[in-house]
């Protein structure tokens, strides 16, 4: 019965360690085709008829490009912490020349900072154009942080969220992140996207590989005591 057990367990430990080496395999490669994406120049952001086939793998940090206009009085400011300290991300919706509606991250803004002049920001715009990194919708708030869309305080970039309290309609399920442009006073603050992805596998495959060995070395033992007993 315990070389059964120990044998079972042999078994899932080394099963588990390949499954992450395969895992490893995965995110390995998703990172390179990140890398790539971002590298490459932008196309034209998304429309409708494309909105039910985008997902994180395959979408996630396209470098894309957007014309259109901002609209008025919509701004979010969504708590962030960057390498400029504490602050929030300003996002702003474009009405796009197609009609639909893409949240844009314009950038960072310190605590404390407004528009100068007041609404400058949130009135529409001229006709503009946005480059930028296509990111996915952030549900749910932050951790342990849930948004208050009544109040207006935001903990995450939640696009149906944000979309819904500012009464905006055919939006993107998507935003963009805005690249770094040069700005008379400095704020918003673009170009701050960290790509990170976390990649702890080898650790998680060491793991099971060292208990796969354990159960081996334990299972060896009461082998040689067995035959020793008899």
């Amino acid at each position: 019965m315990a070389a059964a057990v120990g044998l079972f367990l042999f078994i899932g430990f080394i099963s588990l360690g390949v499954w992450q080496l395969q895992r490893l395999t995965w995110k390995l490669d998703l990172i390179a085709r990140v890398e790539r994406r971002v590298q490459v120049a932008p196309v034209d952001s998304p429309g409708p008829a494309f909105w039910p086939g985008i997902t994180r793998a395959a979408d996630e940090y396209r470098h894309i490009q957007l014309n259109g206009r901002f609209v008025r009085g919509k701004d979010s400011f969504v708590q962030a912490v960057t390498v400029k300290g504490p602050g929030f991300w300003l996002l702003t919706p474009l009405r796009s020349d197609a009609g639909f509606v893409v949240l844009v991250n314009r950038g960072f803004v310190p605590q404390g900072w407004a528009p100068s002049p007041p609404d400058a920001l949130g009135r529409e715009s001229p006709r503009v154009r946005i480059t930028g990194l296509l990111r996915m919708s952030e549900p749910k708030g932050a951790f342990l942080r849930a948004n208050h869309p009544r109040d207006d305080h935001w903990y995450s970039r939640d696009v149906g969220e944000i979309a819904q309290a500012k009464g905006l309609v055919s939006t993107a399920p998507y935003f963009i992140d805005a690249d770094a442009t040069p700005l008379r006073k400095g704020w918003p603050l673009g170009g701050l996207t960290v790509i990170h992805f976390r990649n702890s596998h080898v650790i998680y495959a060491f793991t099971w590989f060292s208990l796969a060995a354990m159960v081996a070395l334990w299972g060896v033992r009461a082998l040689v005591e067995d035959r020793r007993d008899a």
